[in-house]
């Protein structure tokens, strides 16, 4: 187990966070984000920096594309993934786009994404009921030819699915994250068991094609911490590199503290072969104070270095309160970042 104060973690560190969401939801009747939003990712494309990101309306997920020329002053730029009630699609209630592959996993390098012949490639995982995650997701990669980045085109079933897996991945699959690495693809997943009071582990595949895959021996890979802060939950892998050092920004929840209430918090784990993962001991970005936008739940890491700042988005939850654009189910559920140093103050 690794001290939060080890030398080695300090520059990974994003202590700074800016006073208010970059991104919420429209809160607007039948938009794809009328309740929140969820689940951001991060990059740079044709000159602008992208955010994929979820919405939620009630009846399911949906993803979208919002860009930005400064990582803090975000516009809307098109919904990508939407529901097809009418169909019987495997994915016919939308989906949740986590991760698009990126050229380098490398922490230091500006996240660009990678074609692979020809095509911009995603990650999504869908549930089958309708409401807030109703039922046991699977996951499916989508791509797409259009510049935009607008236009996908969504597989008729899944790539990777809980049916083909173990007891720990049973209850279905959550946020995952693919890079190519040694000649192969490596999808990072995160999944839960079919108990009532479920726990939620992290897992590795392996794959040539993006369609056959194959399940590292030693699942889950990352496993919650018996009587730690991440006891149920090690959640929503973010992987990337630092040299040989390989980083997991994901989220860990299970403790109950001292204000009564468990939160999702972020937590950092570093390995040397991908296999083998050292956590750090207690959370590297805690939920926010009494009152903050992030003091129920600070969770659902992306991370970009950016001219000599760290920036670490996630996604911020408290309790909704009388003005707040979106209420999802009592919870005011928006997009937050943090940062090495407070750019913002300038």
């Amino acid at each position: 187990m690794i001290e939060n104060h080890d030398s080695r973690i300090q520059k990974y560190l994003t202590p700074y966070r800016y006073p208010q969401p970059v991104l919420h939801g429209s809160g607007m009747p039948g938009a794809f984000d009328e309740k929140a939003v969820d689940i951001p990712f991060v990059f740079w494309h044709n000159g602008k920096f992208h955010m994929l990101y979820t919405g939620f309306d009630g009846t399911g997920y949906q993803s979208a594309l919002a860009v930005s020329d400064d990582l803090l002053h975000w516009t809307h730029k098109g919904v990508i993934l939407r529901r097809q009630l009418e169909t019987e699609r495997w994915d016919r209630i939308g989906g949740a786009a986590t991760w698009m592959l990126k050229e380098s996993s490398e922490l230091w390098e500006m996240p660009r994404l990678r074609k692979v012949d020809g095509k911009y490639w995603l990650v999504y995982h869908s549930y089958p009921g309708t409401g807030y995650e109703s039922g046991p997701a699977e996951i499916g990669f989508a791509w797409t030819q259009d510049e935009e980045l607008l236009d996908w085109h969504f597989p008729d079933q899944p790539a990777f699915s809980w049916k083909d897996g173990e007891e720990w991945e049973a209850g279905g699959l959550y946020k995952a994250c693919f890079f190519f690495h040694e000649g192969r693809y490596w999808l990072f997943y995160n999944a839960k068991n079919r108990e009532e009071r479920w726990t939620e582990q992290t897992g590795i595949a392996w794959s040539v094609d993006l369609e056959h895959w194959t399940r590292c021996p030693q699942n889950p890979v990352l496993r919650v911490g018996r009587g730690m802060w991440d006891e149920r939950f090690v959640s929503d892998p973010y992987i990337v590199r630092d040299g040989a050092r390989w980083l997991n920004f994901y989220f860990g929840y299970g403790k109950m503290y001292e204000d009564g209430h468990t939160h999702a918090q972020e937590g950092l784990a570093l390995s040397d072969d991908l296999v083998t993962w050292e956590k750090v001991r207690e959370p590297i970005l805690c939920a926010g104070e009494a009152g903050a936008y992030d003091c129920g739940h600070a969770h659902k890491a992306s991370i970009v270095y950016y001219n000599g700042v760290l920036y670490h988005f996630y996604c911020g939850t408290r309790p909704w309160q009388e003005g707040d654009a979106t209420n999802a189910y009592g919870e005011y559920r928006t997009i937050c970042v943090a940062a090495s140093r407070p750019v913002w103050e300038k």
